[in-house]
């Protein structure tokens, strides 16, 4: 049985609490679940102590027993220092979409057309001044 920890969601529309649960894998997101190892309410301060609450032992039982975090609970339990940091490496995020890289080049193309306009009008203006 393939064992998760993740986060299960609660509250109503727009105003979401999640529950961190110990769960099968198999199960969906809001179903059965084993056991419930904390809170989390990402309505409240990023510095409040009540936006993340868990019982760490409890989750260390469960990692302890193979139960996998998902990426959000990994980040969360490497805040609490439960889990070693992890690098990571997000290389699509700083390039630009399609719509941008086309704007782009549209944009060099137009201001190099003028800049080689430039030195054969100069040329012309210095052959009228003689």
């Amino acid at each position: 049985m393939a064992m998760k920890i993740r986060l299960a969601r609660g509250g109503s529309k727009k105003r979401p609490h999640y529950a961190i649960v110990a769960a099968d894998s198999r199960m969906p997101r809001d179903g059965r679940f084993i056991e419930k190892l904390g809170t989390y309410n990402p309505l409240l301060p990023k510095d409040s102590e009540e936006r993340v609450k868990m019982d760490v032992e409890k989750v260390q039982a469960w990692i302890a027993k193979g139960a996998q975090p998902t990426d959000r609970v990994a980040r969360m339990l490497e805040a609490a220092g439960v889990l070693p940091k992890k690098e990571r490496a997000n290389l699509k995020k700083g390039e630009p979409g399609k719509a941008a890289k086309d704007r782009a080049e549209k944009k060099a193309a137009r201001d190099a057309a003028p800049a080689e306009e430039a030195p054969a009008e100069a040329a012309a203006e210095e052959a009228a001044a003689e």
